[in-house]
């Protein structure tokens, strides 16, 4: 079966902060120049959702406001696959664990037995659900990214060792957070840097979670707030 190049796949970011309280950085590397997305370009952590990621135990959920903004204009269920997907991205990307110490249960998805030779299991309730953008119709990938928001103190082990990451990003490295739009970055992260810097000293989870939301005739900010949102398309 061909895969379908333009369908929009669920996807999880991690944005990773570091003393937010004193001098805030964030967690970031370049993508290759042969990347078909974003070549060249500094991101986040980040990549879409695995079938697997869906049966993934987790130690602990996501915080319940973060679940309950999560499932508006999405698929019912799906905040477990997310949450799954944004600690497997981290780990494959940087080989930085967002876990516990623990045994696995059962058989453990291809992805994640590396996590769990380990002795890590996967927590989500340090997870913060901040931004949430879909990709330009037009675009060689198109993606219904959520963005996470993750103090590094809930990292396990030493934020600067980077050693078991994959070589899908490279230059690996914690940008100041004044700094950062110094990068050649896409449109959508300086966005999504604009909302932490809003919000680097409050350590709660936020009440609204804007989306940005492209169709064919427009592009529009929305707020998910709990309740139904309008009729966009």
């Amino acid at each position: 079966m061909t895969e379908d190049k333009s369908a929009i796949r669920d996807a999880a970011t991690v944005i990773v902060l570091r003393d937010r309280l004193t001098n805030p950085s964030i967690l970031m590397g370049q993508r290759g120049a042969k990347a078909v997305f974003m070549p060249n370009k500094f991101v986040f952590p980040g990549g879409a959702v695995d079938t697997a990621d869906s049966s993934v135990p987790l130690v602990a959920p996501l915080p319940a406001l973060c679940s309950e903004r999560l499932d508006e204009r999405s698929a019912p269920g799906l905040q477990n696959a997310l949450a799954a997907a944004a600690i497997r991205e981290l780990w494959e990307e940087t080989g930085l664990v967002l876990g516990e110490r623990g045994d696995w249960q059962g058989s453990v998805p291809a992805d994640w037995q590396e996590f769990a030779r380990m002795g890590f299991r996967p927590t989500a309730s340090d997870l913060q659900f901040v931004f949430r953008a879909v990709t330009p119709p037009g675009r060689p990938r198109r993606f219904d990214a959520r963005f996470f928001l993750v103090d590094a103190n809930a990292i396990q082990g030493d934020p600067d060792d980077f050693s078991r990451a994959s070589d899908e990003l490279s230059h690996l490295q914690w940008v100041p957070l004044n700094r950062a739009r110094e990068l050649d970055l896409p449109f959508i992260t300086e966005v999504v840097l604009a909302e932490v810097a809003a919000r680097v000293t409050n350590p709660e989870p936020p009440s609204n979670v804007p989306l940005f939301l492209h169709t064919e005739e427009q592009s529009l900010f929305l707020q998910l707030k709990g309740h139904p949102m309008p009729d966009a398309d």
